[in-house]
Formats: C-alpha cells, structure tokens, sequence
C-alpha cells in the first residue's frame, strides 16, 4: 500500500504553534510507527525559505508544483492569513483540492481562508477567538462554535487559536489510526494540558493584545 500524505501548509506570516504543534503530534507519530503507512511533510507555494509570524525561519519540503498527492492538509493561521483572505489564485488552489484531499484541516485563522474559498459553508467551525466575528462575516451560512478547541465536520475539522492545532492533531490523528495510537502519541510527546496553565488568573480579569502588562 502506497504512503499516505499529511501535508502542512507554510506561508510568509504562519504562526510558529499554529503549525509546529501539529508537525509534532503527526512526525512523531509517521516516523516512529511507519508501519502505519503514513507520511507528514511541509510545503509553500513556491517551497523557498518562509518567515512566519515571530521571525523562525523554514524550509518547506515542497512546493505546489511537487507536492505529491495529499490525503490530509493542515492549513495553519498566524497573521499571513489576513491577506490570503483576498488571494485569488491561493482560494482556486484550495477550491481545486477540495474534491481532491479527503480530509481537509485547519489551524486558528487558517479557518478564515478556508471560509474565503467557501470551502466552510453551511457547516460548523471555529477559529481564534479574536476572529470569530470575521469568520461569520465571511460566511453567514457558517455555524461559529465560539467554545470549542476544534470542530470535526467530517472531511473539514478546524480548531482554535494556537496550542489548539495540539488537541486537533491529536483528535486526526485518533481518527486516522486509532485510541491507543493517539494515546502513545500524546505519551510520547509529553503533552498533558491537565490543569491548564494560567489558572491563577484573576477572576474576572480580562486583558487586551498589545497589552504590555495584562496582569495590571
């Protein structure tokens, strides 16, 4: 049986977690259980050096011209999202793969492309909380989960912001190979969200981005 395909998408402005959260949770799993018969790999448009969001720079394996048939496909967020919202020739690429990729996935504001591209509509999604309203106004048919770290349509998960694309991977990969390899995966790694960090928060205490001191 041939190597199936995880694809994870790099663009200039991907957020670093958005998609290194899930190359961990998917290349721990294919490299060290290859007998699963599946294979992560990263790709860009035209597969030279990408800057994301906070400065990391990476070398995508692939571009769209060799990236071979996929049978998932991450798209990650980050603030290179906002202006592939209005990128025509990246919304018919993904119009393209939509009867193409069995399973198509998303990652923060990688939710707002794919809504673009109408890839979204008359299901249920979510995306970062900051952009939730941006994704109903790019599609009213959206049903917006503003609570849920991801959403599984069936061929379309999305999750939220950040670590979420964690808890996304590790739900694909539960569906792509099972509990227990899930569970080995997550043991693996060391990943255990149990409680969650930040819980000494203020009651009531909200802060904005940009802040330089939210606890003030």
């Amino acid at each position: 049986m041939a190597t199936r395909k995880i694809g994870i998408l790099l663009f200039p402005g991907v957020e670093e977690l958005d998609f290194a959260g899930p190359w961990e949770v998917l290349a721990f799993w294919t490299r060290t259980a290859p007998e699963d018969g599946w294979e992560a790999l990263t790709f860009s448009r035209d597969g030279v050096e990408v800057q994301c969001a906070k400065g990391l720079r990476v070398i995508p394996d692939h571009s769209f011209a060799t990236v071979p048939d996929l049978d998932v496909l991450v798209f990650p967020g980050g603030m290179g999202t906002r202006p592939l919202i209005h990128d025509e020739p990246m919304l018919t690429w993904l119009r393209d793969q939509r009867p193409r990729i069995p399973l198509i996935t998303s990652v923060c504001t990688g939710a707002l492309v794919l809504a673009a591209a109408g890839l979204l509509t008359d299901r249920p999604a979510t995306t970062h909380w900051l952009s939730l309203d941006v994704l109903a106004d790019l599609d009213p048919t959206i049903e917006v989960r503003p609570d849920a770290r991801y959403v599984d349509a069936g061929d379309i998960i999305t999750s939220a912001g950040v670590s979420a694309g964690t808890d996304m991977a590790l739900h694909l990969l539960q569906r792509l190979a099972g509990d227990e390899r899930a569970q080995w995966v997550r043991r693996g790694i060391q990943y255990d969200p149990e409680p969650p960090a930040g819980t000494d928060w203020p009651a009531g205490k909200t802060w904005e981005l940009g802040s330089v001191d939210p606890r003030k």
